[in-house]
């Protein structure tokens, strides 16, 4: 789909795309029979053609509230593959048939409040009384290394789930006369990350989040998506997320969008195209 000579792919990181959109019936309905099976065809053809491409995932979402009807979300190494792709799911139905409602364009990242090697051998150390003398400390170390290179495969590379339940709303951190997160120090803005992860531990195996920065990229400075079984745990994750510092005191949210993974089939029989 790309020309490699041309090809925009990040120093670090993945281009990741949400992208919702509203079906115009009107304008579907003075389609014929024949010109409606070609455009269903066109979408699934081009959906099959992106799931194809080397490290790229594309997820196809009935949209639950009235916001939008149907909704994409992409996740692709290089910017012209995006921009390609983005233009086509446009107009894969036909013309004038998908309005664009809301769009986020993102990249993967690893958070900057990681614990470093370093940092967690002075914890085996003051905490554990585990000294770098013992074979303890070093299948610790080992351990915590394995940890940390799945930790950023999946943070960086991630690979989305099947999970039914996607939300996603993009979020800022305030930077008003107050409450100003950038005017804080490292260690401290750190330390208040660390308790922000702590909370989204506790719904480990419940809830996956993928955090993508967009700061420069668009209007947010980031992107969560949050994917589930049921809408109980998405409900339930923000809503304590809320009483951390981080989130009470310190971020801004935009609107959620709430959509349920579907294969093609069943999304156009959901959607009555």
């Amino acid at each position: 789909m790309t020309d490699k000579n041309t090809m925009l792919v990040p120093e670090e990181g993945w281009h990741c795309l949400h992208l919702f959109y509203r079906i115009e019936y009107g304008q579907w309905q003075l389609l014929s029979r024949e010109e409606k099976n070609a455009a269903k065809t066109n979408l699934s053809s081009l959906v099959q053609e992106v799931r194809a491409m080397d490290s790229t995932q594309l997820l196809t979402l009935s949209m639950v509230t009235p916001k939008a009807d149907i909704g994409f979300m992409l996740i692709t190494p290089d910017l012209h593959s995006a921009n390609r792709i983005e233009k086509r799911l446009s107009l894969s139905l036909g013309a004038d048939v998908l309005t664009p409602v809301y769009s986020y364009l993102s990249l993967s990242e690893e958070s900057e409040y990681i614990t470093t090697e370093e940092e967690y051998a002075e914890i085996l150390e003051k905490e554990q009384n585990i000294t770098p003398n013992l074979e303890k400390f070093t299948e610790a170390m080992q351990s915590f290394r394995e940890r940390m290179k799945h930790y950023r495969q999946e943070r960086v590379y991630p690979t989305l789930p099947d999970w039914p339940v996607v939300c996603f709303y993009n979020m800022s951190k305030r930077r008003g006369e107050q409450r100003n997160w950038y005017a804080l120090p490292y260690d401290e803005r750190r330390q208040l990350m660390k308790g922000h992860a702590a909370v989204g531990r506790e719904f480990a195996g419940k809830v996956k989040q993928l955090i993508t920065g967009s700061t420069g990229l668009d209007d947010a400075e980031w992107g969560v998506t949050l994917f589930a079984r049921d809408t109980f745990q998405i409900k339930a994750i923000v809503y304590k997320m809320r009483f951390d510092p981080v989130s009470a005191e310190y971020a801004d949210f935009g609107e959620f969008y709430i959509g349920i993974q579907l294969p093609l089939d069943e999304l156009f029989r959901r959607l009555h195209l």
